[in-house]
Protein backbone atom coordinates (compact mmCIF):
# COMPACT_ATOMS: atom_id res chain seq x y z
CA UNK A 1 0.00 0.00 0.00
CA UNK A 2 1.66 3.28 -1.10
CA UNK A 3 2.12 5.88 1.62
CA UNK A 4 0.95 9.43 0.97
CA UNK A 5 2.41 12.49 2.69
CA UNK A 6 0.31 15.61 3.16
CA UNK A 7 2.48 18.54 4.25
CA UNK A 8 0.61 20.93 6.51
CA UNK A 9 1.35 24.16 8.37
CA UNK A 10 -0.49 26.97 10.20
CA UNK A 11 -3.34 28.29 8.06
CA UNK A 12 -3.69 25.18 5.88
CA UNK A 13 -7.33 24.08 5.87
CA UNK A 14 -7.69 21.53 3.05
CA UNK A 15 -5.38 18.85 4.42
CA UNK A 16 -8.24 16.58 5.53
CA UNK A 17 -9.80 16.60 2.07
CA UNK A 18 -6.43 15.70 0.57
CA UNK A 19 -5.93 12.90 3.11
CA UNK A 20 -9.39 11.59 2.31
CA UNK A 21 -8.77 11.65 -1.46
CA UNK A 22 -5.53 9.68 -1.10
CA UNK A 23 -7.22 7.21 1.24
CA UNK A 24 -10.19 6.65 -1.09
CA UNK A 25 -7.91 5.30 -3.83
CA UNK A 26 -6.09 2.97 -1.43
CA UNK A 27 -3.10 4.93 -0.14
CA UNK A 28 -2.05 5.06 3.50
CA UNK A 29 -2.21 8.82 4.03
CA UNK A 30 -0.85 10.89 6.88
CA UNK A 31 -0.39 14.56 7.63
CA UNK A 32 3.00 15.86 8.82
CA UNK A 33 3.80 19.40 9.94
CA UNK A 34 6.19 21.35 7.76
CA UNK A 35 8.46 22.18 10.70
CA UNK A 36 8.84 18.49 11.54
CA UNK A 37 9.95 17.80 7.97
CA UNK A 38 12.32 20.77 8.04
CA UNK A 39 14.06 19.24 11.04
CA UNK A 40 14.27 15.86 9.33
CA UNK A 41 13.93 16.12 5.51
CA UNK A 42 14.80 12.42 5.07
CA UNK A 43 11.27 11.61 6.31
CA UNK A 44 10.12 12.36 2.75
CA UNK A 45 11.99 9.26 1.56
CA UNK A 46 9.31 7.07 3.19
CA UNK A 47 6.49 8.17 0.87
CA UNK A 48 5.31 7.31 -2.64
CA UNK A 49 2.81 10.17 -2.96
CA UNK A 50 3.02 13.79 -1.79
CA UNK A 51 0.40 16.54 -1.44
CA UNK A 52 0.71 20.26 -0.75
CA UNK A 53 -2.81 21.17 0.36
CA UNK A 54 -4.84 24.31 -0.09
CA UNK A 55 -5.81 26.89 2.47
CA UNK A 56 -4.15 30.05 3.67
CA UNK A 57 -0.70 28.96 4.81
CA UNK A 58 0.73 31.38 7.36
CA UNK A 59 -2.27 33.60 6.74
CA UNK A 60 -1.08 34.28 3.18
CA UNK A 61 1.03 37.07 4.66
CA UNK A 62 3.20 38.89 2.10
CA UNK A 63 1.45 36.97 -0.71
CA UNK A 64 -0.47 33.71 -1.07
CA UNK A 65 1.80 30.74 -0.30
CA UNK A 66 4.92 32.89 -0.17
CA UNK A 67 6.08 32.12 3.38
CA UNK A 68 5.53 28.36 3.25
CA UNK A 69 7.08 28.28 -0.20
CA UNK A 70 10.18 30.08 1.02
CA UNK A 71 10.56 27.68 3.96
CA UNK A 72 10.31 24.70 1.62
CA UNK A 73 12.73 26.39 -0.79
CA UNK A 74 15.21 26.81 2.05
CA UNK A 75 14.98 23.44 3.79
CA UNK A 76 13.07 20.86 1.70
CA UNK A 77 13.76 21.64 -1.94
CA UNK A 78 16.48 18.99 -2.26
CA UNK A 79 14.41 16.28 -0.55
CA UNK A 80 11.40 16.98 -2.78
CA UNK A 81 13.52 16.93 -5.93
CA UNK A 82 14.95 13.56 -4.86
CA UNK A 83 11.38 12.29 -4.46
CA UNK A 84 10.44 13.49 -7.94
CA UNK A 85 13.56 11.88 -9.40
CA UNK A 86 12.56 8.51 -7.93
CA UNK A 87 9.10 8.79 -9.46
CA UNK A 88 6.89 10.14 -6.67
CA UNK A 89 3.67 11.83 -7.92
CA UNK A 90 3.01 15.17 -6.24
CA UNK A 91 -0.13 17.31 -6.28
CA UNK A 92 -0.44 20.94 -5.23
CA UNK A 93 -3.99 22.34 -5.40
CA UNK A 94 -4.79 26.04 -4.89
CA UNK A 95 -2.56 27.38 -2.08
CA UNK A 96 -0.40 24.32 -2.72
CA UNK A 97 0.15 25.55 -6.31
CA UNK A 98 1.14 28.97 -5.00
CA UNK A 99 3.51 27.28 -2.53
CA UNK A 100 5.05 25.02 -5.19
CA UNK A 101 5.79 28.03 -7.42
CA UNK A 102 7.31 29.99 -4.52
CA UNK A 103 9.39 26.94 -3.56
CA UNK A 104 10.84 26.54 -7.05
CA UNK A 105 9.21 23.12 -7.57
CA UNK A 106 7.05 24.42 -10.43
CA UNK A 107 7.36 24.88 -13.31
CA UNK A 108 10.70 23.09 -12.86
CA UNK A 109 13.44 22.61 -15.48
CA UNK A 110 12.85 22.38 -19.22
CA UNK A 111 12.74 19.08 -21.06
CA UNK A 112 15.94 17.01 -20.88
CA UNK A 113 17.45 19.36 -18.26
CA UNK A 114 18.24 18.07 -14.75
CA UNK A 115 16.80 19.66 -11.65
CA UNK A 116 19.18 22.41 -10.44
CA UNK A 117 20.82 21.91 -7.05
CA UNK A 118 19.15 25.09 -5.82
CA UNK A 119 15.79 26.55 -6.91
CA UNK A 120 15.84 28.53 -10.14
CA UNK A 121 14.31 32.02 -10.34
CA UNK A 122 10.53 31.97 -10.81
CA UNK A 123 9.29 32.12 -14.39
CA UNK A 124 5.56 31.97 -13.58
CA UNK A 125 3.42 33.53 -10.90
CA UNK A 126 -0.12 33.39 -9.51
CA UNK A 127 -1.42 36.94 -9.20
CA UNK A 128 -4.61 38.40 -7.72
CA UNK A 129 -7.71 37.54 -9.74
CA UNK A 130 -8.61 39.89 -12.58
CA UNK A 131 -11.42 41.53 -10.57
CA UNK A 132 -9.35 41.50 -7.35
CA UNK A 133 -11.99 39.41 -5.57
CA UNK A 134 -12.04 36.01 -3.90
CA UNK A 135 -14.15 33.68 -6.07
CA UNK A 136 -15.75 30.40 -4.97
CA UNK A 137 -17.40 28.51 -7.85
CA UNK A 138 -17.49 25.30 -9.88
CA UNK A 139 -15.66 25.64 -13.17
CA UNK A 140 -15.56 23.62 -16.37
CA UNK A 141 -12.11 22.16 -16.95
CA UNK A 142 -10.41 21.00 -20.15
CA UNK A 143 -7.42 18.65 -20.41
CA UNK A 144 -5.25 19.48 -23.47
CA UNK A 145 -4.56 16.48 -25.68
CA UNK A 146 -0.85 17.26 -25.51
CA UNK A 147 -0.67 17.12 -21.70
CA UNK A 148 2.04 14.84 -20.28
CA UNK A 149 0.57 15.03 -16.76
CA UNK A 150 0.03 11.61 -15.18
CA UNK A 151 -2.71 12.98 -12.90
CA UNK A 152 -4.94 13.97 -15.85
CA UNK A 153 -4.21 11.06 -18.18
CA UNK A 154 -7.24 9.39 -19.81
CA UNK A 155 -9.88 11.03 -17.64
CA UNK A 156 -13.42 9.85 -18.41
CA UNK A 157 -15.59 12.97 -18.32
CA UNK A 158 -18.32 14.57 -20.43
CA UNK A 159 -19.97 17.96 -20.74
CA UNK A 160 -21.88 17.39 -17.49
CA UNK A 161 -19.04 16.15 -15.34
CA UNK A 162 -15.89 17.97 -16.51
CA UNK A 163 -16.04 20.36 -13.57
CA UNK A 164 -13.97 21.09 -10.47
CA UNK A 165 -14.54 23.55 -7.63
CA UNK A 166 -12.32 26.61 -7.33
CA UNK A 167 -11.95 28.97 -4.36
CA UNK A 168 -9.18 31.55 -4.48
CA UNK A 169 -8.30 35.21 -4.62
CA UNK A 170 -4.82 34.89 -6.15
CA UNK A 171 -5.08 32.34 -8.95
CA UNK A 172 -4.37 34.34 -12.08
CA UNK A 173 -1.65 32.40 -13.89
CA UNK A 174 0.88 34.81 -15.38
CA UNK A 175 4.11 34.37 -17.28
CA UNK A 176 5.79 35.66 -20.43
CA UNK A 177 4.32 34.72 -23.83
CA UNK A 178 7.58 32.88 -24.56
CA UNK A 179 7.35 30.80 -21.37
CA UNK A 180 3.68 30.01 -22.03
CA UNK A 181 4.58 28.82 -25.52
CA UNK A 182 7.38 26.68 -24.09
CA UNK A 183 5.02 25.08 -21.55
CA UNK A 184 2.50 24.37 -24.30
CA UNK A 185 5.13 22.90 -26.64
CA UNK A 186 6.42 20.59 -23.88
CA UNK A 187 2.95 19.33 -22.95
CA UNK A 188 3.13 20.92 -19.52
CA UNK A 189 -0.24 22.67 -19.57
CA UNK A 190 -2.17 20.09 -17.58
CA UNK A 191 -5.53 21.84 -17.35
CA UNK A 192 -7.26 24.87 -18.81
CA UNK A 193 -10.53 26.58 -17.93
CA UNK A 194 -13.38 25.82 -20.29
CA UNK A 195 -14.63 28.38 -22.78
CA UNK A 196 -16.04 31.38 -20.93
CA UNK A 197 -14.91 29.98 -17.56
CA UNK A 198 -11.59 31.82 -17.13
CA UNK A 199 -12.93 33.92 -14.25
CA UNK A 200 -9.52 34.87 -12.80
CA UNK A 201 -8.01 36.07 -16.08
CA UNK A 202 -5.22 33.49 -16.35
CA UNK A 203 -2.95 33.82 -19.38
CA UNK A 204 -3.92 31.14 -21.88
CA UNK A 205 -6.81 30.16 -19.55
CA UNK A 206 -4.26 28.00 -17.70
CA UNK A 207 -5.75 26.25 -14.66
CA UNK A 208 -2.82 23.92 -13.94
CA UNK A 209 0.68 22.98 -15.07
CA UNK A 210 3.04 20.06 -14.52
CA UNK A 211 6.78 19.50 -14.58
CA UNK A 212 8.46 17.75 -17.52
CA UNK A 213 8.12 14.33 -15.87
CA UNK A 214 4.35 14.81 -15.61
CA UNK A 215 4.54 13.76 -11.95
CA UNK A 216 4.14 17.16 -10.31
CA UNK A 217 0.77 18.85 -10.81
CA UNK A 218 -0.02 22.34 -9.60
CA UNK A 219 -3.55 23.61 -10.19
CA UNK A 220 -5.91 26.21 -8.80
CA UNK A 221 -9.09 24.05 -8.79
CA UNK A 222 -9.64 21.51 -6.00
CA UNK A 223 -9.89 17.90 -7.27
CA UNK A 224 -9.81 16.67 -3.66
CA UNK A 225 -13.22 18.30 -3.23
CA UNK A 226 -14.81 16.24 -6.00
CA UNK A 227 -14.26 12.62 -5.02
CA UNK A 228 -17.95 11.73 -4.47
CA UNK A 229 -20.86 12.31 -6.83
CA UNK A 230 -22.89 13.88 -4.03
CA UNK A 231 -20.39 16.77 -4.07
CA UNK A 232 -21.38 17.72 -7.64
CA UNK A 233 -23.51 20.92 -7.50
CA UNK A 234 -26.36 19.35 -9.52
CA UNK A 235 -25.83 15.67 -8.81
CA UNK A 236 -29.54 14.99 -8.21
CA UNK A 237 -30.32 16.15 -11.77
CA UNK A 238 -27.50 14.34 -13.58
CA UNK A 239 -28.24 11.54 -16.00
CA UNK A 240 -27.39 8.35 -14.06
CA UNK A 241 -25.19 7.26 -16.96
CA UNK A 242 -22.92 10.25 -16.36
CA UNK A 243 -22.08 8.86 -12.96
CA UNK A 244 -20.83 5.46 -14.11
CA UNK A 245 -17.16 6.57 -14.06
CA UNK A 246 -15.67 7.92 -10.86
CA UNK A 247 -15.87 11.69 -10.30
CA UNK A 248 -13.19 13.69 -12.08
CA UNK A 249 -11.28 14.48 -8.90
CA UNK A 250 -11.16 10.87 -7.73
CA UNK A 251 -10.01 9.71 -11.17
CA UNK A 252 -7.03 12.05 -10.88
CA UNK A 253 -5.94 10.57 -7.57
CA UNK A 254 -6.42 7.05 -8.90
CA UNK A 255 -4.12 7.78 -11.86
CA UNK A 256 -1.40 8.92 -9.45
CA UNK A 257 -1.96 5.94 -7.15
CA UNK A 258 -1.42 3.57 -10.07
CA UNK A 259 1.96 5.21 -10.73
CA UNK A 260 2.89 5.24 -7.04
CA UNK A 261 2.41 1.49 -6.70
CA UNK A 262 5.71 1.00 -8.53
CA UNK A 263 7.69 3.61 -6.56
CA UNK A 264 10.27 2.32 -4.10
CA UNK A 265 10.93 3.91 -0.72
CA UNK A 266 14.15 4.17 1.25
Amino acid sequence: MPRALVITAPGINCDRELLDAFSLVGAQAESVLLNQLRRNPTMIDRYQLIGLPGGFSYGDDVAAGRIMGRLIRQDLYGALVEAINRGVPMIAPCNGFQIAVAAGILPGPCKDEPWPESPAPATVTLSPNREARFVDRWTRIHVPETSRCIWTSDLQVDAETDVLPSAHGEGRFMTTPEQLSSLQDQGRIALTYGEGENFNGSLGAVAGICDTSGLVLGLMPHPERFTRWTQHPTWTRLDPGCMDPEPMGLQMFRRAFEVAVGVHVA
